[in-house]
């Protein structure tokens, strides 16, 4: 019998892409703040 791999959970294709994932989100944060001039809270209005 052959072994399913499945897609979710804490696997090594799961952890790659969230790790891409959350690097792409933090880089675009700073690239708005350096555009706008303006935290993310600011833009958020929560300060």
């Amino acid at each position: 019998m052959q072994e399913e791999k499945t897609k979710f959970g804490f696997t090594n294709f799961a952890e790659t892409w969230n790790g891409r994932l959350a690097m792409l989100g933090f880089a675009i944060g700073l690239a708005t703040e350096l555009l706008t001039g303006q935290g993310i809270l600011q833009q958020l209005g929560l300060m």
